[in-house]
């Protein structure tokens, strides 16, 4: 083994997709609770797309969902 040699690793795959991780990280970040570890590794492995995608429509379904139960309160 040379000393002067880098070592060139494989890079490592995630077993969970890139939307299923990206879905996590949003609906996380709904909440407001996030550890800064499993932060910095959705940046590293989640497409700023993806995030911004899924947080649209969980935005929009979010208040789908509320729309929805101040028309069922209301009716009744």
């Amino acid at each position: 083994m040379k000393h002067g040699a880098p070592q060139v690793s494989e890079p490592s795959r995630s077993k969970t997709p890139s939307w299923v991780r990206a879905v996590r990280a949003v609906a996380w970040s709904f909440l407001g609770i996030r550890k800064k570890s499993e932060y910095q590794e959705d940046l590293a492995k989640v497409s700023p797309l993806h995030l911004i995608l899924i947080g649209l429509l969980g935005a929009l379904g979010f208040v789908l969902t509320l729309v929805v139960i101040v028309n069922w309160v209301v009716a009744k």
